[in-house]
């Protein structure tokens, strides 16, 4: 099969294993609704959230309010593009004295604040007093990563009867493939909201994330959403970046090789001339780097005194002589590694030798 015809179709099954379970889902309809069987209405109030409260009659039990259930959802519709929406449900045990509910969603950015009312007829209070009334509100309009405090209060607000929720809002995450074979990450980036472009590259997370490959322009409207970055080793800190091309968007990290840390401890150079070996970290670590002598085929490996380094920069040794037995000892967040890079006559493909 030509590698074109295989890329393709490696991206169009992750297009359609992906499409499905994106983390955001999609709703058509994010109105007012209740329990079946109960009766409630909206109610226009203001967007204020008073601190006026009123002491609960003593037949209002405390626990009247049962749960308060944040999430983010996404509503698209042509040609509009698509907007991110705070789904709030609540559930309440209905009391004749409990007129409603009341929700205010406050932005921890603008300290705005909007607020949507619950009533519940008298009628329907008083045949259905006891039992548990949900309540899907109204949805809030929102934006990618923006921080909202939620707060559920009965109708009046008895003092000390209400539930409160920080929430965070994601906007979707990037699903990615991992095709060892041709080293390309395939990835599906999210649905963008209000028909933002995005950004994706890969880049190796030191303090800041350094350029690792081409950075790629994924249009709002691309049909698949999913692009192919090649990449060169597989190393713990290559990770994917992606962000929405709006001003100041919050950026995202997925790190596709955490695991693989075989290439970091093999990144060990020769010099015959000056007899130096030295080692120097891909990715960040922290832990010690030492020469080490193995005396018998077994794990252990005696530390030369004084060898000690720290792991974080390049290390080299001076003078080294070549014995099988001489080894690189490696104690470092990533674990505990040995690498013997002298094991085999004419060194093997493991150890790089420089002029």
């Amino acid at each position: 099969m030509p590698a074109g015809t295989a890329l393709a179709l490696a991206l169009l099954a992750l297009t359609c294993s992906t499409r499905g379970g994106l983390a955001v889902p999609r709703v058509t309809d994010c109105s007012l609704a209740c329990s079946p069987g109960f009766v409630c209405r909206r109610h226009v109030t203001r967007d204020v959230l008073s601190s006026f409260c009123r002491q609960p009659p003593a037949a209002v039990p405390r626990p009247v309010l049962g749960a308060l259930t944040v999430s983010t959802a996404m509503s698209c519709a042509p040609p509009g593009g698509c907007s991110l929406l705070l789904h709030v449900q609540a559930s309440v045990r209905l009391q004749e004295s409990l007129r409603g509910l009341e929700a205010c969603a406050q932005s921890m950015d603008t300290q705005e604040t909007r607020c949507q009312g619950v009533r519940v007829p008298g009628g329907s209070r008083r045949r259905q007093a006891g039992q548990e009334l949900q309540v899907h509100f109204d949805c809030f309009e929102v934006s990618a990563a923006q921080s909202v405090h939620v707060t559920l209060r009965p109708v009046p607000h008895f003092c000390g009867v209400q539930l409160e929720q920080q929430y965070h809002v994601e906007a979707g995450k990037l699903s990615y493939r991992v095709d060892r074979s041709r080293k390309v990450v395939l990835v599906q980036l999210p649905e963008a909201p209000e028909g933002t472009d995005h950004y994706v590259r890969l880049c190796l997370k030191w303090s800041a994330c350094e350029d690792a490959g081409a950075l790629v322009q994924v249009a709002a409207n691309s049909i698949s959403g999913v692009v192919a970055l090649p990449y060169s080793q597989e190393l713990p800190c290559l990770c994917l970046e992606s962000w929405s091309a709006i001003p100041d968007a919050v950026r995202t990290w997925t790190c596709p090789f955490e695991l693989d840390t075989e290439a970091l401890w093999a990144a060990v150079h020769y010099h015959p001339a000056s007899q130096a070996l030295s080692w120097e970290p891909a990715c960040p670590l922290s832990g010690l780097v030492s020469l080490c002598w193995r005396p018998g085929p077994g794990p252990r490996c005696l530390e030369l005194q004084d060898s000690r380094r720290p792991a974080h920069g390049r290390v080299q040794y001076s003078l080294v002589d070549t014995q099988p037995q001489l080894c690189l000892q490696f104690s470092t967040s990533l674990g505990f590694h040995v690498r013997c890079p002298f094991q085999q006559p004419r060194f093997p493909a493991s150890v790089s030798v420089d002029p």
